[in-house]
């Protein structure tokens, strides 16, 4: 995660705040939470703490309804978008076997080592 994103997925502003930028009244943004589109932090005292990316995301809630989309289009919306983004996630992180990793590197060193169209590679028959 870069220092950008870093930055904005930390949890400082208070509720106050967030109100005063999308212009919803608490009860708009406490509901967002109760129906599990919009999960803000909480600090030592229980304060709800939301981030620039919580605020992004009651706005794009805020859209959705001025489009006419009721609460449970969005949470399908963000469901679809969580699942995808965790297929994605899955198959970057996919692992590969032991012997395909060993198969690999033997293939960069012999790469690296000029040697990879030698026929006398005693490892080339084995993996």
């Amino acid at each position: 995660m870069g220092e950008k994103e870093l930055r904005r997925s930390l949890s400082v502003l208070p509720i106050g705040t967030v109100m005063k930028l999308t212009n919803l009244t608490a009860r708009q943004i406490r509901y967002y939470e109760e129906q599990g589109l919009v999960l803000p932090k909480r600090n030592e005292g229980n304060r709800r703490m939301y981030s620039l990316n919580d605020i992004d995301r009651i706005l794009e809630i805020k859209d959705y309804l001025s489009e006419g989309m009721n609460i449970a289009d969005i949470q399908s919306v963000f469901a679809k978008r969580e699942a995808k983004r965790k297929r994605e996630q899955a198959a970057l992180s996919k692992s590969i076997s032991d012997d395909e990793a060993r198969r690999l590197l033997h293939k960069e060193f012999l790469n690296l080592g000029g040697l990879a169209g030698n026929n006398n590679d005693p490892f080339n028959n084995r993996l």
